[in-house]
């Protein structure tokens, strides 16, 4: 049996064809196109691969597929975009079922109903579930909620040999599959954590100048009583394409008196022209980079994040975007595309220094074109954690699931 015909056999008529010039995935051509109906296709699409001995990346939206390192090979591109659907919902126990296809969309729609949200607002809303949690995605709401790592209770896993799994002796398989990027097996439901649609929400905004009067301001809600939800700053640099104002922003939940109550006590707390709004601002929820641009991703202890921001635009020459979740010390960066190998080498070393001196933490260069990632260490010195290597090694010996493709740190 060929190749094609195998694939058909696994997904049906017209869901399996040999790759085009359009079939390539962050600059790596792709062999053959599958895309399966359900998991047991899933299973059989691996089966399949196993015995010849391809390899197999999977993909969903594709709105990350270009995120940190590019495949070495990709003998087959797996698409999960006909699994879809919530496959249980239980409102009274917080939790759903969903298939990995389902977009982000479309699942905010389903449980809108239940009056129910999953609490994942990401900066790339066309993704599918099961994008979000290879790449343990998260946006604002992970102050109060966490990462796809804190809402992710159970997954089924097609594993590289063409079973289905749901759990490997001595590993947290769900807790390894988020981040993995595909380089454990294909993720095809998962159960996660669900949260009531909260009556009230208010946004609190204050502009700001600095990125030491970001960390001092934050703090000083992070130590107060009022327990925002969210706690976000912007800081667009000096490539902004607007002239708008740096901005600081915390997000209050909960019933209509609680929330007027807290919001109001946190303008006055954070002073300086700090207004209370029904609605988000623009910038809420979204990367600073667009689709061409440059994309970093830092981390460390809150109290020492700026230190990286002052680092990094020294190493610029210049203030660069700046936009995430500062009460927890996460951030994303956005350089443009004609930045130069060195200068993008000495960001990320002047970064990764100022982290390590300062208790630890991380810059992952997430995004850029090809020249410029082959010239420069996209996770940096960290080695893969010695759980998630003895699991790789453990479900996909051959390296076959995404090869080349490491998790973040």
């Amino acid at each position: 049996m060929t190749v094609i015909e195998a694939l058909t056999e696994a997904c049906g008529p017209d869901h399996a064809w040999e790759a085009g010039p359009a079939d390539t995935v962050d600059g790596v051509p792709v062999g053959w196109v599958a895309e399966p109906a359900d998991a047991e296709g899933v299973a059989a699409v691996l089966r399949f691969t196993a015995t010849e001995g391809l390899s197999v990346l999977a993909t969903g939206a594709g709105t990350k597929l270009d995120w940190g390192v590019p495949p070495t090979h990709a003998d087959v591109l797996l698409d999960v975009g006909r699994l879809t659907g919530v496959l249980a919902l239980d409102p009274a126990g917080h939790t759903a079922t969903i298939a990995a296809g389902t977009p982000l969309r479309a699942l905010r729609a389903a449980l809108l109903r239940e009056r129910r949200r999953l609490p994942l607002d990401v900066g790339s809303p066309a993704a599918t579930l099961g994008g979000v949690l290879a790449t343990n995605e998260a946006g604002p709401l992970r102050h109060r909620f966490g990462t796809p790592r804190d809402l992710v209770t159970a997954v089924q896993v097609a594993l590289d040999e063409g079973s289905l799994a749901r759990s490997v002796d001595g590993f947290d398989l769900p807790r390894h599959v988020c981040g993995s990027y595909g380089t454990l097996g294909v993720v095809t439901e998962a159960t996660v954590r669900i949260e009531p649609i909260p009556a009230s929400r208010a946004w609190v905004i204050r502009p700001v100048s600095t990125p030491r009067e970001v960390q001092q301001l934050t703090e000083a809600l992070v130590a107060s009583p009022l327990d925002p939800a969210a706690i976000e700053a912007d800081l667009p640099g000096s490539t902004a394409t607007s002239a708008r104002p740096a901005e600081l922003a915390a997000l209050f939940e909960g019933d209509e008196a609680y929330v007027t109550h807290r919001a109001e006590s946190a303008a006055k707390l954070l002073g300086g022209g700090a207004t209370v709004e029904p609605l988000p601002p623009a910038w809420w929820g979204r990367y600073p980079f667009g689709a061409d641009d440059v994309a970093l991703k830092i981390w460390g202890r809150p109290t020492e994040l700026f230190a990286v921001v002052y680092a990094l635009r020294d190493a610029a020459g210049a203030p660069v975007p700046v936009r995430g979740s500062v009460g927890l010390g996460v951030a994303h960066v956005a350089l443009p595309d004609t930045t130069t190998p060195d200068r993008l080498d000495g960001m990320l070393t002047a970064a990764r220094t100022v982290l390590m001196a300062r208790g630890g933490g991380g810059c992952t260069l997430l995004r850029a074109p090809l020249d410029l990632r082959e010239l420069v260490e996209t996770h940096g010195p960290e080695p893969l954690p010695a759980s998630t290597a003895r699991l790789k090694l453990t479900l996909d010996p051959e390296d076959r699931l995404a090869p080349g493709r490491l998790p973040e740190p």
